[in-house]
């Protein structure tokens, strides 16, 4: 991000094939909120935006825990909307468009050749692939480059 506001925020995505969820989601981890007790153990709040395969924001905020007046728990407040029963999935509108003719949800040429120009110089820096059994979040290696705070996993309720 080429702004002021964002110079130094570190950003980290993980992505792989046969995870233990499929989602696509991202989680705006903010900073650690002051508090005036000293024995108050806060976590940082966080927004949370999934648009696959649901659609869903949530933002996780310290609240007081029921046990006890000096102690906090994560709370996560939710928003989702689920697909109706007769509503399309996203390739079977995507193939649907297809086949009516319909570009609209189609990457123009010019984009797609600008996303190679950006990717392009990554995929061809020798970056090592780690493998890593299926169901599970990622090879060992991914562990030494884990944001502060810890990755969250995604999760899919039913």
């Amino acid at each position: 991000m080429d702004s002021w506001r964002w110079r130094g925020v570190p950003f980290y995505i993980r992505a792989g094939k046969c995870l233990p969820v499929t989602a696509t989601e991202m989680v705006l981890r903010l900073r650690k909120p002051p508090t005036m007790y000293k024995d108050f153990n806060l976590t940082a709040n966080y927004l949370r935006q999934r648009i696959s395969p649901d659609v869903g924001i949530a933002l996780g905020i310290n609240g007081v825990s029921l046990e006890s007046d000096s102690a906090s728990r994560t709370v996560e407040l939710i928003a989702s909307r689920h697909p109706d029963a007769g509503e399309m999935d996203a390739y079977e509108r995507v193939l649907g468009d297809a086949m009516a003719g319909d570009p609209t949800l189609f990457a123009r040429e010019d984009y797609v050749e600008e996303a190679w120009r950006i990717v392009d110089p990554v995929l061809k820096s020798g970056t090592p692939v780690y493998e890593y059994e299926p169901k599970n979040w990622g090879p060992r290696e991914a562990e030494q480059i884990t944001p502060a705070g810890g990755w969250q996993n995604p999760v899919v309720t039913a």
